[in-house]
């Protein structure tokens, strides 16, 4: 059987899923700071404030990941050429991290 070869995240480790969420929902559509708190909150079950999220989008935008337009004060936020690339890294690292799994988890 033949590999597929890929490259893994260059950026972004699997210790923590709050850079792969935001990725993720900037692949879905521009979002503001605020709108991404909330989306990913409510997959958390829990509010997530701006000290957590700014802090993450920062480093995103330091990565060259993400950048954003202003549209007056607010800025939304979009995904990169590299962004795109990390995810679909991250999007085949989890699935191979997590294969076979699904039949264990019990919901």
């Amino acid at each position: 059987m033949k590999k597929t070869t890929y490259s893994y995240p260059k950026y972004l480790s699997l210790k923590g899923f709050l850079s792969f969420f935001i990725l993720h929902e900037l692949a879905l559509a521009k979002r503001s700071g605020d709108d991404l708190a909330k989306r990913i909150g409510k997959r958390k079950g829990r509010d997530l404030t701006p000290g957590t999220i700014y802090p993450a989008l920062k480093q995103l935008r330091k990565q060259g990941l993400i950048k954003f337009t202003r549209d007056g004060r607010r800025k939304e936020y979009y995904l990169t050429v590299e962004g795109r690339k990390e995810l679909k890294g991250l999007y085949i690292a989890l699935r191979e991290c997590f294969s076979g799994l699904k039949s264990k988890i019990k919901g």
